[in-house]
């Protein structure tokens, strides 16, 4: 079961309204161990593609540098679908590397309502779970 803040659940909606047409896509840290999100962390789509993503070689390379020196672990990471339901495709889960993740996707397809959902992905078999929003 993800539980997760709702401000953080706010901000990744947020973020795919804001990249749409375009798939929006980033990470929430969390110290190591604990399961819980913590730290927002909206990434760039280096594809620029309304579907697929794809996070920047460079960025990520940072990014898990700075959360080994915080003693961090991705704990979510996100992306929307901006056409279609909040299911992981084929690729989503074929390039699925952190069997600890929670992935959480947004579907930004209805303007006015979104679909906020949470997977595990091990090994390319994706297993929809529970999400708990704390207020």
């Amino acid at each position: 079961m993800l539980r997760i803040r709702r401000e953080l659940v706010d901000e990744i909606v947020a973020h795919a309204r804001r990249d749409h047409p375009d798939e929006a896509c980033g990470v929430i840290a969390g110290p190591e161990g604990s399961d819980s999100p913590e730290r927002f962390i909206p990434m760039l789509n280096a594809a620029r593609s309304p579907t697929f993503y794809e996070f920047d070689s460079g960025d990520l390379l940072k990014l898990y540098r700075e959360m080994a020196a915080n003693d961090e672990v991705p704990v979510v990471i996100y992306h929307s679908h901006t056409a279609t339901e909040a299911y992981p495709s084929r690729t989503d889960a074929s390039i699925a590397a952190e069997p600890d993740a929670h992935y959480v996707l947004v579907s930004t397809r209805d303007p006015e309502v979104h679909e906020f959902r949470s997977y595990r992905i091990v090994d390319a078999e994706i297993t929809e779970e529970p999400v708990e929003i704390i207020d």
